[in-house]
């Protein structure tokens, strides 16, 4: 006698064989995105690569060596032939180079040698500027943005009153975190650079981010304030503590987790934004670094080079060539 089928088992249709093929073909399609991301990231990894680890050089002083893209400026590629080789020098170099064989031939009596060369902007050098100017942009901006961010969350989880106004607030805040960042960037440059002349500089850069990114960090600083457990603030009030002496020993050790997690995601949002820093904070190309300055308040208002501008400048606004696409 013949055991019956089990009642539930899956049994052949139509539906089922074409539910399967579609899942099929998604899953296909995701393996193909995702080996298409993995070439991308590998081509650029494989071509990166020989510029990065092919820039280090030995050096007359400590530490003897290093890395020339990472640890000098931007600099223009001069391509020319001497004595039928052809060299290729960046700016620093090469007017050094001129300036030694003119200097040669003067002392020799001879005529001044003639140099033709070619020259490709941004193709020679490296990046360091443009690190040290993204680092200062970051530290400025977030402190500014936690410093307001975490007192307007404390205010408004621990001391402002339920009503209409507080929620019109809130709303405003969200709507905020939506707000292109070109748009923060128009302010910025219309609030900062010109009517408060600051012109393009650090400080008008650092307000322009920290309040681009103020919505993310005050929302997220409240919601974890709110996660603290209401007998925490009852125990410390029970017990004769102060408001304020509530907040920040009860309540605030325990909300920094997620107010780190907020400026994690603020950093994350300011290093990458190009559009503010174009209008308020960053120079296509700028020869001193932020500290070579002669007085201190020329720190603050001075601008800086910035790696999300620089790759913006260097991947649309020069010539696509050998030599340029290196940096690229």
């Amino acid at each position: 006698m013949s055991t019956p089928a089990h009642p539930f088992v899956s049994r052949p249709s139509a539906g089922r064989t074409f539910e399967k093929a579609s899942f099929w073909v998604f899953r296909m399609a995701t393996y193909l995105i995702l080996l298409a991301g993995l070439m991308v990231f590998g081509d650029i990894i494989f071509k990166g690569s020989s510029t990065v680890f092919g820039a280090f050089k030995t050096t007359d002083h400590f530490p003897y060596f290093t890395n020339t893209f990472l640890a000098e400026a931007p600099e223009t590629l001069y391509v020319f032939q001497e004595q039928g080789v052809k060299r290729e020098m960046g700016d620093t170099e090469y007017r050094a180079f001129r300036e030694s064989r003119i200097s040669a031939a003067a002392v020799a009596g001879a005529p001044a040698p003639q140099f033709k060369a070619e020259s490709y902007v941004y193709s020679a050098g490296g990046i360091w500027p443009c690190i040290v100017g993204t680092v200062l942009l970051v530290v400025g901006s977030m402190s500014i943005a936690l410093t307001l961010g975490v007192a307007s969350a404390i205010f408004l989880s621990e001391y402002a009153k339920e009503g209409p106004f507080v929620r019109f607030v809130r709303l405003a805040i969200l709507n905020l975190a939506g707000v292109p960042s070109i748009v923060f960037g128009l302010f910025g440059f219309g609030m900062f650079v010109i009517f408060f002349d600051w012109n393009v500089s650090l400080l008008a850069g650092w307000f322009t981010l920290a309040f681009m990114v103020l919505p993310v960090v005050i929302t997220a600083s409240e919601e974890a304030l709110k996660a603290v457990p209401q007998g925490f603030r009852e125990g410390s009030l029970a017990l004769g503590a102060t408001k304020w002496q509530t907040i920040r020993g009860n309540v605030l050790p325990y909300a920094l987790p997620g107010i780190l997690t907020s400026s994690i995601l603020g950093i994350a949002r300011v290093a990458g934004e190009t559009a503010p820093i174009m209008f308020t904070a960053a120079y296509v190309v700028r020869d001193k670094l932020p500290w070579d300055v002669e007085k201190v308040s020329d720190f603050f208002f001075q601008g800086v080079m910035a790696l999300p501008y620089h790759i913006y400048v260097v991947s649309s606004k020069i010539p696509q060539n050998e030599y340029t696409s290196r940096v690229q």
